[in-house]
């Protein structure tokens, strides 16, 4: 790893890109009746979750993902192809952490695959603007 070869600024399209796959796969038009029915919420409960605390901790989270990943791939030899690779290869490692906590918490395997399928998603673009914006 060379820290020199980071590219912060892709490091910030990288983490803001999860907010962009997440909008997307837990809105209506994907995920969000199934994910709401299987985590036992209503409307009222999510207007009720502070939503500055919820954003605020996922930016920050966002960043942490997207900089760890752009350590591992902080190499002169990394590109797209490699980039794409690390993410998804980043993302199977939390869909086996999301999915062992949830099979303790008992989570329907509906649930899991919500959760990890994100999480599979959201690395693996992260790895692919990692990758390509060198």
């Amino acid at each position: 790893m060379n820290p020199n070869l980071i590219n912060w600024a892709a490091v910030v399209v990288a983490a803001l890109s999860s907010f962009l796959v997440g909008g997307i796969w837990y809105s209506p038009i994907m995920f969000a009746k199934a994910w709401i029915a299987d985590n036992k919420l209503n409307e009222d409960d999510l207007k009720a979750g502070n939503k500055l605390k919820i954003f605020g901790m996922t930016a920050i989270f966002s960043l942490i993902m997207a900089a760890n990943l752009a350590a591992f791939l902080a190499d002169a030899k990394t590109d797209l192809a490699w980039g794409t690779t690390a993410g998804a290869l980043a993302g199977i490692w939390t869909f086996s952490a999301i999915a062992t906590m949830s099979l303790f918490e008992l989570k329907s395997w509906r649930l899991i695959f919500i959760n990890g399928g994100y999480s599979l998603v959201s690395l693996t673009l992260m790895g692919a603007i990692l990758g390509a914006w060198r």
